[in-house]
């Protein structure tokens, strides 16, 4: 899996776990709405460190927390995954 599905998969977790919106964790985060849901919808790429840990806040949580779930087991980054598809196609 790559690390932008990856952290969309996380985020609508964590989303659902603590009973909240996209645009409430935007609020909660301090952070525009946008980046929240560009991250759920896959249309981020790579979500930069600082948007992750303006999340972590919002929700109250550590850094290791949000990265501590099974979709990140196998986690490649997309460069990596592309290339290797290339090779494969």
């Amino acid at each position: 899996m790559i690390l932008s599905d990856a952290i969309n998969i996380r985020i609508k977790e964590l989303l659902k776990e603590h009973n909240l919106s996209a645009y409430r964790l935007s609020y909660l985060a301090g952070i525009s709405n946008s980046i929240i849901s560009d991250c759920k919808r896959g249309k981020v790429k790579e979500p930069t460190l600082s948007s992750i840990i303006h999340i972590c806040e919002g929700l109250n949580i550590e850094l290791k927390d949000f990265f501590d779930s099974p979709c990140f087991k196998d986690v490649e980054a997309i460069d990596r995954f592309e290339n290797r598809q290339n090779k494969i196609g």
